[in-house]
């Protein structure tokens, strides 16, 4: 174990490993100690991993980095292990685009497509609060998508260029909106968002990009005088502060000399892009690159950035052609081979972000093999069997789009530098690791040091009991839909939830819209679901809202669903990506977490996927029934609580209303009590309340409030200070709903 690293972690649970758990943790931590490079936990479904790992992390006591493959696992991840790690800094780092479409151009038909994003500030909110805990803390978790291989910018340049402010220190309100701008923050005269700031008189307001918290600086004689940490809803003060570290609101940022250097370096390849162009007679290309580059460098100039800024990352960081890019990986801390750690050590904020050590460069120097930085992290790579694909194939997928766009004159040739990692490169970068998967590939197997498995399950469970019906059956029931509403009407009627897997989104559609029409609670999940909607929608089925969940593929890796019993695989015998083994391995294991799991297979005829998934699950069902009779263990449901990250992104303005709600009426009805035994004192009034039933009183009170937050409103709008009766607006129609 890492000396003095020990204590980092302190997770909290009600339970303790268990079944396969004590072995697996044994194992994998005495391959981290000998120095085993790669380890594989093969973990059947349900045998709990991600209780494993935390084990292992704990015990480990290193920043730890757990790589999903889709937002929604790594957000399930993240709610758990910020469950297992409470006082830990756990956070989500996933692409901030709800939809994204890349810049491209199809040369074929002439047709080039703007890049086009939608993005989504509350994860843009998640990404920064990631990279800011690595910059100040050591206790960090962080679980990110494959998106955590993509450039991201410097975070030397993130971290120096980090604003303190200290009551007392030498500054006027201007000094101040200045460096604001300076680190990309934008004003605003209306209500403030992450990365937003306005001047209201003698004082300047902003909102830090990773919170959803305002602070006011106010200044007298020159002087900070007072820093307030403020609600921005509710404008309620929460406490006073002495000093704070702001960060910058994008990550991409460079300080002025190093922008001097990048603009002459971008104007010296675009003349040489230029000249090639004109030789080859292309002056189409060279006058459309000659607009775009000079129009960006004139934004850049103008407000320090422009759309696609991280096309010129190369000459913005300083690197050389063919460098790897800055990534999220470039934020873990590192140590040298002699020993000395270029890392965070969760430094107060007094302090600074950090100490003075610079940060290690993966990559600085490549001729000194011997003073090259070793991350000083544990990297975890869940459901590798499809997140590791995805890490090896993402750099020649985008090489092949920007080389078209590069030749025909839309990018400057270092637009190739911005890029995702190659995977040997991401390799090199991430340290020790552990990949976990109920069905790992080869890779994984032929690379790893030591394959752990865990089968058995702490809640005695097996996996489901698996029956084959041909999918156009004759008789009864004429099909297999018609099968299949059968059997889940049976699941539903016992209390249990419903998965029917498909093959297409258009499918699942379709059966969704079929189930409804029979009357059935059904809903379906696919990929144009947006991130934060399916999250909900998970949370929704497992808590009973709808029965039956349809869907593709995304119901296969990681889905933690107790409730569900019955699992309908459509078309199981046709053969291809949805229906190999492994995807039919792990979509059969979303039942093993029900002591009465059960999965129907409709299929004319036994692929050879088929007949290994049924093998495997029967081999691994057998193992698992033989332990339970060895130790009289009767298996039993998991009882999960429902829970997600979501719930951490509720809307702060409904949170605020609620708290202010609550509030009013606890101190109406002290008054009204009062009022009721006032000793004598206003005699009338005190009968005429005693002779009002409970009902009537309730009504009297909320009719009082209500007059009286009436007025507060508007007040509050001849001041024109509107976010105050917006918050009142909803309290007086949250009132008038209780008084109906």
């Amino acid at each position: 174990m890492p000396e003095n690293q020990g204590k980092i972690f302190k997770l909290k649970s009600d339970f303790k490993p268990s079944g396969d758990q004590p072995e697996a943790i044994l194992k994998l931590l005495n391959g981290l100690k000998r120095g085993i490079k790669k380890q594989t936990l093969l973990g059947a479904t349900g045998t709990g991993k991600t209780f494993t790992m935390a084990n292992v992390i704990e015990k480990w006591g290193k920043p730890t980095l757990v790589i999903a493959h889709n937002k929604t696992l790594a957000a399930q991840l993240a709610s758990e292990f910020k469950e297992f790690f409470p006082k830990a800094a756990v956070h989500y780092f996933v692409s901030y685009y709800d939809y994204y479409q890349p810049e491209a151009y199809m040369p074929v038909t002439d047709t080039y497509i703007e890049k086009d994003a939608q993005i989504n500030k509350e994860i843009d909110r998640l990404r920064h609060a990631s990279t800011q805990a690595l910059l100040t803390r050591r206790d960090v978790i962080i679980v990110a998508s494959v998106s955590c291989i993509y450039g991201l910018g410097s975070p030397e340049e993130y971290e120096r260029v980090n604003l303190k402010l200290k009551t007392g220190m030498k500054m006027d309100r201007i000094t101040l909106m200045k460096k604001l701008v300076e680190i990309h923050f934008e004003r605003t005269n209306s209500d403030l968002n992450p990365g937003q700031f306005r001047s209201i008189g003698p004082r300047v307001e902003f909102m830090p990009v990773s919170e959803t918290i305002m602070y006011q600086v106010e200044f007298s004689s020159g002087k900070i005088e007072k820093i307030i940490k403020i609600d921005p809803v509710s404008s309620r003060i929460l406490e006073e502060e002495k000093n704070i570290f702001v960060f910058p609101a994008k990550h991409f940022i460079t300080e002025e000399d190093k922008l001097k250097i990048a603009f002459k370096n971008i104007r010296n390849e675009l003349n040489i892009q230029l000249k090639k162009f004109q030789k080859e007679g292309k002056l189409l290309e060279a006058e459309r690159l000659k607009r775009r580059t000079n129009y960006d460098l004139a934004m850049i100039k103008e407000v320090g950035y422009c759309s696609g800024i991280e096309n010129y990352s190369r000459h913005l960081s300083g690197k050389k052609e063919g460098e790897p890019p800055e990534t999220l990986l470039s934020y873990f801390p590192h140590i040298t081979s002699t020993g000395k750690e270029f890392s965070n050590q969760g430094v107060s904020q007094a302090d600074g972000p950090r100490g003075s050590a610079p940060r290690a460069r993966g990559d600085s120097d490549p001729g000194r093999k011997d003073s090259l930085p070793v991350p000083d992290f544990l990297t975890i790579i869940d459901e590798s069997h499809v997140t590791l694909p995805q890490l090896v194939g993402m750099y020649g997928g985008d090489a092949s789009r920007k080389n078209t766009l590069v030749e025909y004159g839309f990018r400057l040739p270092s637009a190739k530098d911005n890029r995702p990692l190659k995977y040997k490169e991401f390799e090199e970068r991430i340290g020790q690791v552990i990949y976990t998967s109920a069905t790992p590939g080869e890779e994984e197997r032929k690379e790893s040091g030591q394959v752990v498995e865990q089968i058995i399950r702490p809640t005695g469970l097996v996996d489901p009991d698996i029956a084959v019906k041909p999918i156009t059956q004759k008789g009864k029931y004429g099909g297999q839909i018609s099968d299949f509403i059968e059997e889940a009407n049976s699941a539903v009627n016992k209390g249990f939830r419903v998965l029917a897997t498909t093959l297409t989104k258009k499918m699942a559609e379709d059966l969704t819209t079929y189930l409804k029409d029979k009357g059935m609670k059904a809903e379906y999940l696919h990929s144009d679901i947006k991130t934060i909607e399916r999250i909900k929608i998970l949370t929704q089925f497992r808590k009973g809202d709808f029965d039956i969940l349809v869907g593709v593929n995304l119901l296969r890796e990681g889905l933690d669903l107790p409730e569900v019993a019955l699992i309908g695989i459509l078309d199981a015998d046709k053969e291809g990506f949805l229906r190999s083994e492994t995807s039919l391995i792990q979509t059969i294991g979303r039942a093993a977490r029900n002591s009465s799991g059960r999965v129907v297979l409709y299929a004319d005829t036994v692929t050879r996927s088929l007949e290994k998934a049924i093998d495997e699950t029967t081999r691994r069902r057998n193992i698992q029934i033989s332990y339970n009779k060895k130790h009289n263990i009767t298996p039993k449901t998991i009882n999960k609580k429902v829970k997600d990250i979501t719930e951490e992104m509720e809307d702060e303005h409904k949170k605020a209303v609620d708290t202010e709600l609550s509030m009013d009426l606890e101190l109406f009805k002290r008054v009204f009590s009062k009022e009721k035994s006032n000793n004598g004192k206003n005699e009338s009034a005190a009968i005429k309340n005693l002779m009002l039933s409970d009902k009537e009183r309730s009504k009297l009170v909320y009719s009082k409030i209500i007059k009286i937050k009436e007025k507060e409103m508007n007040k509050a709008v001849k001041e024109l200070d509107f976010e105050t009766a917006a918050l009142l607006r909803d309290e007086i129609m949250a009132l008038k709903d209780k008084l109906v």
